[in-house]
């Protein structure tokens, strides 16, 4: 944990005014001036919010997560050979798109209520006014201005990418040298506003996307359809509560109108160096011959390559 310089950061930090929704939108110069000026301030803030609430503060980890998920990665991590065990818990809805139970059902109302805790912090965060949904939203990954800067949730959501989704992209799609750089924020879906999302795709090697319903959170509406370009039909699927879908970001898909309730979910991305994702068909996934220039295909990377973390640093390019 870094060492918090300013001890009234958090009492600075609830005392900001905030970039306009309008300026925002508009991506008005003096918005990334903002959260760019106050971000060292806005680390410390979160710092200080942690150790201040520790006493009644969840530490997120990954006994938050599905207890055959997590036993599976972690025999796997141990021996890459056990990775088969991995893929038989997803389950294929059409091909580079999968399904799967990611949160503890018994566990998720602990993380809803950590979340709930961070809003209620009153440090400000940015929404992702990079898509339609961005009023409820917020950025995850710390190369995104104003992040959720907790350093108990980002041990966490290194954890999920690195140990989870890297490793379960590279076995299910292929992503083996796209996938160096990490991307996330949250998003929720209502009637009133925010409803749905139109056809497209996403600027990445892989995306996957969690639900963090309760079970009793139920709501109608909000089915979410993937493009099946192999054969042209068009597959309807529909969030549950803990469920994730991984998928390959050039999937088409799109979210009907919510009708009823909330739908609040993380979405996390995965791509290469400078925001690079794979061109063309299935066979262009897998890692990059530096030496040559050429892809190696997927089918040719080892399980103890599938298990491994990028050598690569961090880079600082963001899709939005």
């Amino acid at each position: 944990m870094k060492t918090i310089t300013n001890t009234n950061a958090l009492a600075q930090a609830r005392a900001l005014t905030l970039p306009t929704r309008e300026a925002s939108l508009n991506r008005d110069p003096s918005v990334s001036q903002f959260w760019n000026s106050n971000r060292e301030l806005l680390e410390d803030a979160w710092s200080e919010w942690e150790i201040e609430n520790k006493d009644g503060l969840l530490v997120p980890d990954e006994t938050l997560l599905d207890p055959k998920l997590r036993k599976a990665i972690n025999d796997a991590w141990e021996n890459p050979e056990k990775e088969n065990a991995v893929a038989d818990l997803w389950e294929e809805i059409i091909p580079g798109v999968y399904s799967a139970q990611f949160f503890d059902l018994e566990r998720l109302a602990d993380f809803r209520k950590y979340l709930e805790a961070t809003v209620n912090s009153e440090i400000p965060r940015r929404a992702p006014y990079g898509i339609q949904l961005n009023r409820y939203g917020v950025m995850l990954d710390p190369r995104s201005e104003g992040h959720l800067a907790a350093p108990n949730f980002q041990a966490f959501y290194n954890e999920i990418m690195d140990r989870y989704m890297r490793p379960i992209a590279r076995l299910l799609l292929g992503t083996y040298g796209y996938d160096n750089q990490t991307f996330g924020f949250s998003i929720q879906y209502n009637p009133d506003k925010d409803k749905d999302l139109h056809a497209h795709t996403d600027a990445s090697a892989a995306t996957l996307n969690i639900n963090i319903n309760l079970p009793e959170e139920k709501f109608t509406g909000s089915q979410v359809d993937f493009h099946d370009r192999s054969t042209g039909k068009v597959v309807q699927t529909i969030f549950e509560p803990g469920k994730a879908i991984i998928h390959t970001g050039k999937v088409p898909h799109a979210t009907h109108p919510i009708t009823s309730g909330q739908r609040s979910n993380l979405v996390v991305w995965l791509y290469g160096d400078r925001m690079q994702i794979p061109r063309g068909g299935a066979s262009s996934y897998g890692s990059v011959d530096n030496s040559t220039s050429k892809v190696v295909a997927a089918e040719n990377i080892t399980a103890r390559e599938r298990w491994s973390l990028p050598e690569g640093p961090k880079d600082t390019f963001a899709p939005f």
